[in-house]
C-alpha cells in the first residue's frame, strides 16, 4: 500500500516538471528556493532545491513539532511548569529571546509562544530540556523524526540553530517539514499566525511580516545568520474552486529581512495567479470495471489508493483526457490495492502524468471447476 502511494506521489511529481517547463519559474533574489502546493503535494518550482544550507531559526520548526508529539503524547501539557535552566537562561545572549528566567517556572505553552513567535533560542533549550531531559537526547528526537519523514539532506545539532557545521538542511526537505507541521498539528500550528507576544513584560513582533502585509499568510518561520543569510518559509491558503489552496514557500539565503519577505510574496502569488489544483479522482473511486478470470467474480473494481490531486498552470486542467493502459488478462487471485494498470493523462497528445492504478476489491479464486473453464477460454481467446 506504501509503496501505491509512493508511486502516485512521484507521479504528480512527474508531471510538476513536465508541465511547468511551459510557465517560466519567477526570478527570486536567493540562494535556493522552492514553492510546494500542500495540497496536491507538487513542488510548483525550485532553484537548487538539494543544495545544503545552514537553517538558522528555521530549525526551531523542528523543535516546535517534536514538542507537538510529545503533548499529542501526553508526555507533556500546555499547562506544565518548567523550571529554567542556567544553560536555558544563557544560552547566546547576543541572540533572539524571550527572556526566561531561572527564578520564575515558566508554562510550556509560554515556550511554545516564545518559540514561535519571539524566536527564542532559551525557550528552546527550555523546551528541549523538558520534553527529552537534556539538549542532546531531544536532539536524538529530532534527527529520528527527521529521517521518518525522509529528510535525508538534514542533521540537526541542537534546538535552536544556532551555528554548527552539524546543521543543516535543504529547501526541499524544510518544506516537507513545514508541511507535517500544518498537517499533523493544526491546533498548534495557529500559534504561527499570532503576530506579538509579551513574556516577562517585554513584548516582541512575530519576525514573519508577511502577517500584516498579506491576509492570507497564517505562518510559518523566519532564520537569519551570517552564513545562512535570511532566511524565510511561509504558508498561505486561498480559495481554489470549492475548497481551499495550501501553499508553502521556502527562501533560503536572501540579503536582508525586507528582501525574504518580498522574495516570499513574490512567490507565493506567483504560484496562486498561475496554478489550479484539481481532484482528478477521488480514493476508491472506480474507473472501470475490466473483466477478471478464474476468479469469484466475473469482474473488478479498478482505481487509486489516494485522492489524486494535481496542479497544473491555468487553463491545462480542462485539457487533460485520460488513457487507461490494464495489465491484461487480470487473473485471480487478486489482493485489493494490488497495481494493475497505469492511467495516463494526456494534453495536446503528449502524456503529462501517469498514474498507478490498483484493484479496490480482491478477489479470490473460482472453484476448480471454473477455474479450468476460464483456462479453456483464455487458451481460446
Amino acid at each position: 500500500m506504501k509503496k501505491i502511494i509512493a508511486a502516485l506521489a512521484t507521479s504528480v511529481m512527474l508531471m510538476t516538471a513536465a508541465v511547468a517547463q511551459t510557465l517560466p519559474a519567477p526570478t527570486i533574489a536567493a540562494k535556493s528556493w522552492l514553492l510546494l502546493d500542500a495540497t496536491s503535494g507538487q513542488i510548483i518550482a525550485s532553484q537548487d532545491p538539494n543544495a545544503r544550507i545552514e537553517p538558522a531559526s528555521l530549525t526551531k520548526i523542528m523543535t516546535a513539532y517534536v514538542t507537538f508529539g510529545a503533548l499529542r503524547d501526553k508526555k507533556v501539557s500546555l499547562q506544565q511548569m518548567v523550571n529554567v535552566s542556567t544553560k536555558a537562561w544563557k544560552v547566546d545572549s547576543s541572540s533572539s529571546k524571550m527572556f526566561i528566567d531561572p527564578a520564575t517556572p515558566v508554562s510550556i505553552d509560554d515556550l511554545l509562544h516564545g518559540l514561535m513567535i519571539q524566536s527564542g533560542n532559551d525557550a528552546a533549550v527550555a523546551l528541549a530540556e523538558a520534553v527529552a531531559g537534556d539538549e542532546s537526547a531531544f536532539v536524538v528526537m529530532m534527527n529520528k523524526e527527521a529521517a521518518r519523514m525522509g529528510l535525508t539532506n538534514t542533521h540537526f545539532a541542537n534546538p535552536h540553530g544556532l551555528p554548527s557545521p552539524e546543521n543543516y538542511s535543504t529547501a526541499q526537505d524544510l518544506s516537507v517539514l513545514a508541511k507535517r507541521v500544518i498537517l499533523d498539528f493544526p491546533e498548534f500550528y495557529k500559534i504561527d499566525s499570532v503576530k506579538s507576544f509579551t513574556y516577562n513584560k517585554i513584548t516582541q513582533p512575530n519576525r514573519n511580516r508577511l502577517l500584516w502585509l498579506d491576509p492570507t499568510v497564517d505562518g510559518m518561520k523566519t532564520g537569519h545568520t551570517e552564513a545562512a543569510g535570511y532566511c524565510m518559509i511561509a504558508s498561505a491558503h486561498r480559495p481554489n474552486g470549492a475548497g481551499e489552496r495550501r501553499l508553502i514557500s521556502v527562501v533560503l539565503g536572501t540579503s536582508s529581512d525586507q528582501s525574504r519577505t518580498q522574495e516570499s510574496q513574490k512567490l507565493l502569488n506567483w504560484g496562486f495567479q498561475n496554478f489550479d489544483t484539481v481532484k482528478l479522482y477521488s480514493k476508491g473511486q472506480p474507473i472501470a470495471t475490466p473483466e477478471i478470470w478464474k476468479g469469484s467474480k466475473n469482474a473488478v473494481k479498478i482505481g487509486f489508493a489516494a485522492d489524486v490531486l494535481v496542479t497544473v498552470p491555468k487553463g491545462v486542467a480542462g485539457k487533460m483526457k485520460p488513457a487507461l493502459e490494464r495489465k491484461d488478462p487480470l487473473v485471480a487471485p487478486l489482493a485489493e490495492n494490488s497495481r494493475v494498470g497505469t492511467l495516463k493523462m494526456i494534453v495536446d497528445g503528449k502524456p503529462l502524468l501517469e498514474l498507478p492504478v490498483v484493484a479496490l476489491e480482491t478477489v479470490d479464486q473460482a472453484s476448480i471447476f471454473g477455474r479450468a473453464w476460464d483456462s479453456i477460454r483464455l487458451w481460446l481467446k
